[in-house]
């Protein structure tokens, strides 16, 4: 089969038998050692010595006194009792070693012998581990031997073959001899050392080898008598493990499926390898079904998988016979090694048993690969579709093997999946049609097919998905029963409009979405009826998901661009009002679900309907693409509020306000732009875009006091954190006027207004929001952002009064430095005469802070820019602002602060 690139592969291989027999080994030795310590307590409780005293009860004693135990200290009683000559034995005298404590009591059975010790390193590798290498060793020795005598041509075809079966005659009669021997003789070290059990295996695998090298290299037997051969070398094999135990059976079932890689040929031939290893399989499970090793079971599933492999990646895939291999082992497992079904091993009902589930859902992993290396060919699909209809029929009589549904929804989605992904959409949207020969189109034979094997798994998963309710006592069975038929439908309809209508509008698939959400809906609504079973509840909220999944895929075939986006966030707040209505958990995930998705959605285009968002301002497609999800989530998320605070309510309450944020910068965005979502950024769209953060963190804030949502509260501090960014990168630098040459507009009504007081009036309107409900450095820090913002509007202001709309023109005048020092001062003033009359003190501090500011500008710039009068008010008109504030603060805040004078004391 296949030659000496395979050379490391065959001695890892027997490398991987070695430890797995080694743990056999372990596994069985321990096991008699317990049997034997069983069997010698056995014995021991049978077995006891005469009793030494008899002593006679009192006549009127009762019936119950025979049954007590004799005195421990008979010296102390007053009357001694009596002896029977022939049973009194001679008086003992007591030993010092001897203590009352020490003896045991009269007639009590002698004490159980201690169990032997563990065998120690050297034991072990001088009874054990050097037998398994010997063993080992004479194996390899046979296959390596038949190779030489192949490469070299030293004996001819006839007398290799003659050799080999009498070498593993000569190993298993060598192994026999050796297993009668010891069964016979009294020493009881000698089967832990598993020599004729080796001895056995290294037969069994030279006798694989040879009758396979027989039929497949040489041609000496025909396909009828190799199989009759192998037949009876795995019978064999089957029947000398049961008598020698799983050392035999672990390097059996790996020299079995490593024989067709040691002793190979240049030309495959996949029948004669597949029908081998289907004998070898069905040996295989059926030692394993009967001495109930599941670690057989499952070594032999792997091996099996992996053979099938070889030939996928050739250009001349051999179908047929792959699909035999898989067909055959498919067959073999549900016979014996599915639990519950046919021959399989017993099972309480209700469980579902990995090896039972994941043998069939293997088997379908090798079908799904044979179809899609085989593009799909007609062999390929009927075995693969033969192989999950019999999955629903095990799983359906069969409770351990419904884990094997998950596996066939699994891979029926991946076939049809990359079925429409083969497909080239390029030529099939191409005007007038696609070119012949090149591409399937929609009326093509594959495409028949595959519809109509679409129909019949729809159909079946659906179907017995429904039906399959009520009928276990476990609630996890009908579950899985319920996500398969409700996820495969779904699946491979989204399959198929991928491959027919290319992701493009489709009113016919809306049709069939709207049929199969009708279906999903029905089969809800029935379940509601039924009585309380284990599991109902979570199946009827799977169909359910299912209902609104295949709507919402209705919306998406039949819809376009910013259509779509907004009937699945109004999917979302359906599903919350079904929620409340119908309070299946799994619905408000569901609803989270969809929010998810609409997200998502904006993330991959967030114009919503591409370059058709039109230029009118607020009322275009970003209204409709935003406001409405914004809006349904807003009120998904007061019905899901009603029934409690989950994760759920959470990442709806989330969409809900990233839509509505997403709203207002979109819109701001679209309005300072003209329409075109592309263009650079400008201090026309951060000035407003600082506002709405500003304006949404303080509605937020207001509202968490009132919801104690975490969302609410991480969202204002969100929305703060953004301004807070726009403002210092966008609006301080990046969009300066004063650093760029940026039009500002009129002298009142302008950018300025807009970029910095508005945002200064807002953050110490968010200053004064959070006041009490964050930490005071939060707030501060807020304030102080107000501040900056405000003494920026005014020096910028001042500025547009004498350079006009562009601010970096022109020469700074004295007069200009002047009007700096006066503005400042006075909006110092103005600050300290808010911090009087509404006696805060944020307020006086800000005073101090601008009027500290004034006094170093007039000491650092006006002394060394300004000149003549300039330079003279400027400091007289600081120095009487600073005296009156002198006076402000010892007349007016000291005196209210003052204690009144005792009253005068009068003398009586």
């Amino acid at each position: 089969m296949f030659d000496a690139p395979f050379d490391v592969f065959a001695v890892m291989i027997a490398i991987a038998a070695f430890l797995i027999a080694l743990k056999a080994s372990n596994q069985a030795t321990e096991l008699r050692r317990r049997l034997g310590a069983l069997e010698a307590e056995l014995q021991a409780r049978r077995v006891q010595p005469p009793p030494l005293v008899l002593v006679q009860a009192p006549a009127n004693a009762p019936a119950t006194s025979a049954a007590e135990p004799p005195p421990l200290a008979p010296e102390a009683e007053t009357t001694p009792p009596l002896v029977t000559e022939e049973a009194a034995p001679p008086p003992l005298e007591a030993s010092p070693e001897a203590s009352p404590e020490a003896s045991p009591a009269a007639g009590a059975p002698p004490p159980l012998p201690a169990p032997a010790p563990a065998p120690g390193l050297e034991e072990r590798l001088g009874t054990r581990w050097v037998v398994w290498i010997g063993g080992l060793a004479l194996a390899l020795g046979g296959f390596f031997m038949v190779r030489y005598s192949i490469e070299a041509g030293l004996v001819g075809p006839g007398v290799r073959v003659f050799l080999g079966g009498l070498f593993a005659a000569a190993l298993l009669g060598a192994g026999e001899w050796t297993r009668r021997k010891e069964s016979i003789s009294s020493i009881a070290a000698l089967p832990i050392a598993n020599i004729p059990a080796i001895l056995t295996a290294a037969g069994t695998a030279v006798a694989f080898a040879t009758v396979y090298a027989a039929y497949a290299l040489y041609g000496f037997l025909v396909p009828a008598t190799a199989f009759v051969l192998l037949g009876i070398v795995a019978m064999a094999t089957l029947a000398a493990a049961l008598l020698h135990g799983p050392a035999l059976a672990g390097l059996g079932v790996v020299g079995a499926f490593a024989t067709p890689v040691l002793v190979s040929s240049g030309k495959p031939d996949y029948w004669a390898l597949y029908i081998y290893l289907a004998i070898v399989t069905a040996a295989s499970f059926g030692l394993a079904r009967i001495r109930l090793w599941r670690w057989l079971a499952v070594t032999t599933i792997v091996f099996a998988v992996l053979w099938i492999f070889p030939g996928l990646d050739t250009g001349d895939l051999h179908v047929a016979p792959h699909a035999f291999h898989v067909m055959s082992g498919f067959v073999l497992a549900a016979l014996l090694v599915v639990c519950g079904f046919m021959f399989g091993p017993d099972i309480e009902g209700g469980q579902i048993e990995p090896v039972s589930s994941s043998a069939l859902g293997a088997y379908l992993f090798g079908a799904m690969l044979i179809v899609l290396s085989s593009a799909h060919a007609d062999l390929a699909l009927i075995a693969y579709t033969l192989l999950v209809a019999a999955t629903l029929f095990v799983a359906w009589r069969a409770e351990a093997a419904v884990g094997a549904l998950g596996a066939a929804a699994a891979t029926v989605f991946i076939v049809f999946a990359e079925w429409a992904v083969r497909a080239n959409p390029d030529m099939l949207v191409l005007p007038g049609g696609p070119m012949p020969g090149i591409t399937p189109n929609a009326i093509d034979s594959a495409v028949t097919q595959h519809l109509a094997m679409a129909a019949i798994f729809a159909a079946g998963f659906g179907i017995a998905g429904f039906f399959a309710q009520g009928r276990s006592h476990s609630a996890i069975i009908p579950v899985v029963w319920s996500a398969a038929g409700v996820a495969t439908p779904i699946a491979i309809l989204i399959a198929l409009y991928a491959r027919i209508a290319h992701l493009d509008r489709s009113i016919p698939f809306a049709i069939l979405a709207v049929l199969l959400a009708a279906a999903f809906g029905v089969a809800t609504e029935l379940l509601t009826r039924r009585e309380t079973r284990p599991g109902l509840a979570i199946s009827t909220a799977l169909f359910a998901t299912g209902t609104l999944g295949a709507l919402a895929l209705a919306l998406t075939f039949a819809l376009e661009k910013g259509w779509l986006t907004i009937a699945l966030a109004l999917m979302s707040l359906g599903t919350a009002w079904i929620a409340l209505q119908r309070p299946i958990p799994f619905l408000r995930w569901l609803a989270a679900i969809f929010a998810g998705i609409v997200t998502a959605r904006i993330l991959y285009d967030p114009r919503i309907v591409g370059d058709a968002v039109g230029t009118t301002p607020i009322f275009n497609w970003l209204l409709w693409g935003y406001g409405l999800p914004a809006a349904s989530f807003w009120a998904a998320s007061r019905f899901l509020r009603r029934r409690g605070d989950d994760a759920p309510l959470r990442m709806v309450e989330a969409a809900a306000i990233l839509f509505a944020a997403l709203l207002a910068f979109m819109e701001v965005r679209h309005f300072a732009t003209g329409g075109d979502m592309i263009a650079s950024p400008s201090l026309l769209e951060a000035a407003p875009q600082v506002c709405v953060a500003l304006a949404m963190a303080i509605g937020l804030e207001r509202l968490r006091l009132r919801s104690h949502s975490i969302v609410h509260n991480v969202g204002a501090i969100a929305l703060t954190a953004i301004a807070g960014c726009i403002s210092v990168f966008g609006l301080l630098f990046l969009e300066n006027p004063l650093l760029w040459h940026i039009d500002v507009g009129g002298a009142v009504f302008n950018l300025l207004l807009l970029g910095y007081a508005l945002p200064a009036v807002l953050m110490l309107l968010l200053a004064y929001a959070v006041v009490g409900a964050r930490g005071k450095v939060y707030a501060n820090t807020i304030a102080g952002a107000a501040l900056v913002f405000a003494l920026v509007y005014l020096t910028l202001e001042i500025r547009r009064f004498y350079h006009g709309p562009f601010l970096t023109g022109g020469e700074t005048t004295g007069a200009e430095q002047y009007t700096y020092s006066i503005g400042w001062l006075a909006f110092g003033v103005v600050l300290l005469g808010i911090g009087i009359l509404a006696n805060s003190e944020r307020a006086r501090l800000a005073s101090a802070a601008v009027i500290a500011l004034t006094i170093l500008k007039a000491f650092v710039i006006d002394m060394s820019t300004l000149t003549g009068v300039y330079r003279a008010l400027s400091f007289m008109g600081l120095g009487i602002v600073l005296v009156a504030i002198g006076w402000l603060y010892q007349r007016i805040l000291f005196r209210r602060q003052a204690m009144p004078p005792p009253a005068p004391q009068t003398s009586s």
